[in-house]
């Protein structure tokens, strides 16, 4: 092998050093757009609508703790631990009327016909099924309000004030579903 001459050599430092800006920058780019809301956020208001079209904006369930869990079609198992807790934790009256949980499916990839009409059938056999409603996001606009990873369980909790308590994406640790319901204990129970 015949050593490299300081211009190659350049050159190959060069592209190494714009290939890393390049790496860089994407990373950045990337993780920022997918940052979940942090803690102490104002949480933002966006607007989801129910499978017969009832609009549903975020900012009127203000007052009282909000719990939004959005999912997709292959995400919606990945919480379901936290979700059997929330039920039982539900069966009282006063965290059933104290808590307004927002269980949106992004359903943005069926925004067409003859789909959309299909998934609206099943957004609502499902809602009958877990005996509440599941509200719609069509376009992505609350998946990219509160900054959200697609294809994953998503878990805000947003404290009566309007701020983020809490937000994790992908199947929470037991841990995590503990602080869940805790901070939602807190919130009705002052």
């Amino acid at each position: 092998m015949q050593p490299c001459s300081p211009a190659s050599r350049r050159r190959v430092a060069r592209l190494r050093s714009v290939a890393s800006a390049a790496a860089l920058s994407l990373a950045l780019i990337s993780g920022a757009a997918l940052a979940l809301p942090s803690e102490g956020d104002r949480a933002p208001n966006a607007r989801v609508e129910d499978a017969d079209g009832r609009e549903l904006q975020l900012k009127a369930l203000q007052g009282k703790p909000i719990l939004i869990v959005y999912e997709d079609k292959d995400s919606k198992s990945q919480n379901q631990a936290l979700k059997d807790a929330l039920a039982k934790l539900a069966k009282g009256d006063r965290y059933r009327r104290g808590i307004a949980v927002a269980a949106i499916a992004d359903v943005s990839s069926y925004d067409f016909w003859p789909a959309r009409g299909f998934v609206k059938d099943a957004i609502r056999e499902e809602s009958r099924k877990v005996g509440g409603t599941i509200y719609c996001d069509w376009d992505g606009s609350f998946r990219t309000a509160y900054k959200l990873r697609r294809g994953v369980s998503n878990v805000v909790v947003v404290g009566k004030n309007g701020h983020v308590l809490f937000a994790a994406e992908g199947a929470l640790k037991p841990e995590s579903q503990s602080k869940v319901l805790d901070l939602l204990r807190k919130e009705v129970e002052g």
